[in-house]
Order: C-alpha cells, then sequence, then structure tokens
C-alpha cells in the first residue's frame, strides 16, 4: 500500500541531501520519480542543492494556489508520454508510471496541498515522500508541516546536532550575523536587505539566545 512519508529535521539536518538520495536508489532501479517544491523557496531557484555540492533540477514548482494533484496529474502524463515515444512498436515493455513523488521545503505547503498529497497516495496508488521542517524561527508549527504531522502514514525525523554537541530541534534566525525573534514566519535570503541566515540549537540554547521566550 502506498503511504506519505513526512522526514522532517531542523535546518542542516540534510533533508536535501536524504530527498536527493531517495531519488538516486529510485533511478538506480530503473524507477521514474518526480520531484517538487513549493515556489516560495527561491534558494536555488528551480533546484534542490544539498550542503555537499550535489544539486538536480525538480520536475515542477508549487505556488501557493496550485492544485497539486492536477500538477502532479500533468506531470505523470508527460512522462508517460516521453516513456511512450522512446519504445520500440509491439514492445513487450511494461507501461512507464510513477514510482514516488518526491517533496522538498514541505513546511511551506498550504495544508489543502498537503490534503491533495494524501489524494495522490490513496487514490492515485502513488507514495509521496515530503521533506520539510516543523517549525518555525518562533518554534511555531508551519501550516504545511503542521498538517503533515496529522495525516502522514509515517514520520521520521532526520537528526543534527547543536553548537554545543546536543541534538538541535530549534531554527534560529541570525539577521547580519545577529538572533533575532520578531518578524515574519517566512524570510528567504534572497528576498531581504539584510542577510538572514539560520542556525540550529538545543532547547538550551535557544532559551539561552531568546532569553526565555518562546514563540
Amino acid at each position: 500500500m502506498a503511504k506519505l512519508y513526512f522526514r522532517y529535521g531542523a535546518m542542516n539536518s540534510g533533508k536535501s541531501t536524504a530527498m536527493l538520495q531517495a531519488a538516486y536508489n529510485y533511478e538506480e532501479r530503473g524507477q521514474h520519480v518526480l520531484l517538487a517544491k513549493p515556489a516560495i523557496d527561491t534558494k536555488g531557484a528551480d533546484e534542490i542543492s544539498s550542503r555537499l555540492g550535489v544539486s538536480r533540477p525538480v520536475d515542477f514548482l508549487i505556488a501557493p494556489d496550485d492544485d497539486v494533484r492536477a500538477l502532479f496529474a500533468e506531470h505523470r502524463a508527460r512522462v508517460r508520454r516521453d516513456a511512450d515515444a522512446s519504445l520500440v512498436p509491439e514492445s513487450n515493455e511494461h507501461p512507464v508510471d510513477i514510482a514516488c513523488l518526491l517533496i522538498d521545503e514541505a513546511q511551506f505547503l498550504t495544508r489543502d496541498q498537503v490534503d491533495d498529497l494524501l489524494r495522490i497516495v490513496v487514490l492515485e496508488g502513488i507514495p509521496v515522500i515530503a521533506y520539510g521542517i516543523r517549525t518555525d524561527f518562533q518554534t511555531q508549527a508551519f501550516p504545511g508541516s503542521r498538517r503533515l504531522l496529522e495525516l502522514a502514514h509515517s514520520l521520521e525525523e532526520l537528526k543534527t546536532i547543536c553548537r554545543c554537541g546536543r541534538k538541535a530541534i530549534y531554527n534560529a534566525r541570525l539577521v547580519g550575523g545577529r538572533f533575532v525573534f520578531d518578524g515574519d514566519q517566512v524570510a528567504i535570503d534572497e528576498l531581504s536587505t539584510a542577510r538572514v541566515t539560520y542556525e540550529s540549537l538545543c532547547a538550551e540554547d535557544y532559551l539561552r539566545a531568546s532569553g526565555g521566550r518562546l514563540g
């Protein structure tokens, strides 16, 4: 049975690397995958990039008002057409289909778009693996992550460490190298006049940096 997977972790826990590895594993076995990410994530434009220097283009971007199931159907049909065009007439090869849909930065999806992912899994029989972070720099859940935590068949935490060596679970925002705890939920460096970066922290170091503030 196909399942909806949510693989989450703090910043720099290797989510994009894990996603690219999953895509490679499918394709090494001759299977086809589709890769997508929300259009709001302008880092790397239409690419998925890992900190290890590996990258590849996405098959489609998801705008905030997009119907993800319809987008998936469109690109699934394209893959099938391209495969059919390459087959020798009267070939005995099996029809090509998508083995898995992989979503990067899934926290930026809307609630309705996560619902679409579940429909793809249940009604189309295609596994979906979504990668993202649970909470923002104020420890508040992103709408997409909250819905994935509610709906996913399988939850898997990808771990990383804090500067102190403990497990990091929170994402702290820095502007110009200084921690900030106020501002919009989404602040991507390319859209900002000041340099925006993030650091993964354990609970102790997050509270120390925020002066005990949560949210």
